[in-house]
């Protein structure tokens, strides 16, 4: 039975797409997938699940309006007075730190391409790929690299905070056990591994994911051979 709390918080505040997904992203921020059900949901927003029912049709429908919303925001921030290669720095490191801070968005994004973000994501690249003076036979590929870099080491990077084994939380810690496991390996057959295992502990994943996308950007403006 409700009570006179809750039914105030309904008679007051009218229930709104845009309050349900920024109720599902909150649900979805603290237990992943698995804590997202409309029961869950219903009680985060004291409501009855009819009337999510009105606005979304199920949970596949509300997933996608998150990760559609939480895209959609960063390519709309990132566009903002930015000349355009920073605009795609901007468009790939929101993406990044998107995914950082919301680790079930890299997995539904990979898993259901048809969303509307993706479509969102090529207008974020291309947009700019075009601004660059990038040849048009490779727009396309080159803005595919670019949401294919991004998302995969998005992805992986948030996927790897959470590896730390129990009890560990420094992640310079952390990278320095795994650099030690690369200095014991046979120099001779890994040479290079050698060289920049001490380079492993202190290196920045913001930097490094950037270094790699001047890297497809330097790829895209250079003629072709």
């Amino acid at each position: 039975m409700a009570t006179r709390a809750q039914r105030a918080v309904r008679r007051t505040d009218a229930l709104s797409k845009r309050r349900i997904v920024d109720a599902a992203i909150e649900l979805l921020d603290a237990g992943g997938e698995g804590a997202l059900t409309f029961r869950a949901l219903a009680a985060h927003l004291a409501t009855g699940s009819g009337a999510i029912y009105h606005h979304v049709d199920n949970k596949d429908d509300l997933l996608a309006a998150a990760t559609n919303d939480v895209i959609a925001h960063v390519v709309t921030e990132a566009a903002a007075d930015a000349g355009p290669r920073e605009a795609i720095r901007a468009v790939a490191l929101g993406v990044f730190d998107a995914i950082d801070a919301h680790p079930w968005l890299g997995a539904h994004l990979s898993r259901t391409p048809s969303l509307v973000a993706m479509p969102q994501l090529f207008e974020g690249f291309g947009g700019p790929l075009q601004a660059l003076g990038v040849p048009e036979y490779a727009q396309f590929d080159s803005a595919s690299a670019l949401v294919s870099y991004t998302l995969g080491v998005a992805g992986q990077n948030a996927a790897n905070a959470q590896l730390f084994p129990p009890g560990v939380t420094d992640r310079a810690a952390f990278l320095g056990q795994a650099a030690a496991r690369w200095t014991r390996l046979d120099p001779a057959r890994y040479p290079f591994v050698h060289k920049v295992a001490p380079q492993l502990p202190e290196h920045d994943d913001r930097e490094q994911f950037l270094a790699g996308i001047d890297l497809i950007l330097a790829g895209a403006a250079a003629p072709a051979p």
